[in-house]
């Protein structure tokens, strides 16, 4: 029987190099082995894949070097998977209606960013635009399932399934306050005791009283401490701390009256812009005309920060890091139900978050002619990167496999890792809300939202006649029974847990 079994083999062997001798596919290895095979967890050789184009929308300004970038991309992924990628950039404004089109229309693709604010993840996942990711990735993504925190593959799944693949990099969201440090040290001032909006307040007249060209606050929206559901104006809402087993309407909440009347009273100071409610100023930070604005940190922040700046910038934090849903799918690839290649399309994600290779020519360019590496492994941009190449870092992939710049900490991607494991997970995580019983009414929340909110989240109005107003017309247009579903499904979320 031996002998038989032997000699099976070898006559496989024998048509297998037949078949390469004509012509047809090389094989090729969904795990990136040396012998350029595909296997099983058994480990058995598979039939050889055959070639596939992978259609992979990202968000992102469109770059001129992107063809040249994605030549040297296309090699290797042929090279490992059989599989190029036709890379298409849509611009940031116009990414999220593009993919709503594209998703309605039934167009044919594999691969596209999701998040909690593009592209909605949740809603695309429960309307059935994505694959479910559970069994494909573990049978084709086991390296990258091994490097993701497990926060990100837990905290993203949709009633116990995966849907996209989340970007490996600071799980927990957390508030700072980002300072104009030259104004800081010109001004002697201290800002360790700065640890919520009210201690700003010294701070602030000192600034408006001495640089009459710098605004003190530049717009931004207060910080409350909810988890909030569906997008962050929104009124519904749980908290983070006290019965955080309660929907509520955090309009309603005391602690967003007391912080909204501390901006209110910053913006009559004229620490806030008098258009701040309807200015559209982006405050670059190349541009050194304010004193403190509201960031979301990662590890080492500052850096990146002061190195676009061009002059440095300190923080100070507003609360404990925090793993919200909005934060574990904060930027993730989807695979599309339209794919006619789900498999390798996961093989490609799977190589691009573990392998560094390709994880930082996507990411920073071609060696040599976008970045220069240095004799200890860390890399410099050249003017090509910056005029040619400057893609979205964050939404690409895996973040912990990228080369440190020549000014990181050694220490980057472990403080990384430090972050995330100190993170506290939200009272809510996991519990994703299905808006369609309740989307007429949502629909007109949103609507007195968009009138009431950007102007009281930015102090340009008096919080105490505005939030009664602004309460009256929520629940006219329907919120009681927007909270009673939320507290519904809620609910049976936690008993299933």
């Amino acid at each position: 029987m031996k002998k038989v079994v032997l000699l099976l083999a070898i006559l496989l062997g024998f048509v297998s190099v037949l078949t390469a001798c004509g012509g047809e596919e090389t094989d090729v290895n969904t795990q990136t082995n040396e012998n350029n095979e595909e296997t099983t967890d058994e480990g058995n050789t598979q039939e050889a894949l055959d070639h596939a184009t992978l259609v992979w929308y990202l968000i992102g300004t469109p770059q001129q070097d992107v063809d040249q970038v994605m030549e040297e991309v296309n090699a290797y992924t042929e090279e490992k998977i059989n599989a190029t990628v036709d890379l298409r950039l849509l611009d940031w404004g116009e990414f999220n209606e593009r993919m709503q089109v594209i998703t309605t229309s039934g167009e044919e693709y594999d691969i596209a960013f999701t998040s909690s604010w593009a592209n909605n993840y949740a809603l695309n996942a429960r309307r059935g635009a994505f694959v479910e990711l559970n069994d494909l990735m573990d049978k084709y993504g086991k390296e990258m399932k091994e490097l993701i925190d497990p926060a990100f593959l837990e905290g993203a799944q949709i009633d116990g399934n995966l849907y996209a693949v989340p970007t490996n990099k600071e799980v927990g969201q957390q508030a700072v306050l980002s300072f104009n440090n030259e104004l800081v040290e010109t001004h002697n001032l201290d800002i360790s005791t700065v640890n919520s909006l009210a201690d700003l307040e010294p701070l602030l007249q000192v600034i408006k009283e001495n640089e009459p060209d710098v605004s003190p606050i530049a717009t931004f929206d207060a910080y409350l401490p909810f988890d909030s559901i569906l997008q962050e104006e929104m009124p519904f809402a749980f908290r983070l701390d006290g019965n955080t087993d309660e929907v509520v309407n955090k309009y309603e909440e005391d602690v967003t009256m007391e912080t909204l009347k501390t901006m209110h009273d910053y913006y009559k100071k004229g620490y806030i812009r008098s258009d701040a409610a309807t200015s559209t100023d982006s405050w670059p930070l190349e541009t050194p005309n304010w004193f403190v604005r509201k960031e979301l940190y990662q590890p080492y922040a500052e850096s990146i920060w002061s190195r676009s700046a061009g002059y440095e910038i300190a923080t100070r934090p507003l609360h404990e890091p925090y793993v919200f849903n909005n934060s574990v799918t904060g930027s993730m690839q989807a695979i599309s139900t339209t794919s006619k290649n789900p498999e390798r399309a996961m093989m490609f994600l799977n190589l691009l978050n573990s392998d560094p290779y390709l994880r930082n020519l996507l990411d920073k360019g071609i060696e040599g002619v976008h970045y220069e590496e240095n004799e200890d492994g860390t890399i410099k941009d050249l003017d090509a990167r910056v005029e040619r190449y400057n893609m979205p870092s964050f939404a690409i992939g895996n973040q912990l496999i990228l080369k440190l710049y020549e000014d990181d900490p050694a220490d980057k991607w472990e403080a990384f890792e430090e972050f995330n494991d100190t993170a506290i997970p939200s009272p809510v995580l996991g519990f994703y809300f299905d808006s369609n019983p309740v989307r007429t009414e949502i629909a007109a929340i949103n609507n007195v939202t968009s009138e009431f909110s950007p102007a009281l989240l930015k102090g340009a109005v008096d919080p105490e006649e505005y939030i009664p107003a602004f309460n009256k017309k929520l629940y006219e247009a329907g919120m009681q029974k927007v909270l009673d579903e939320i507290q519904s499904q809620y609910d049976e979320w936690k008993e299933s847990q």
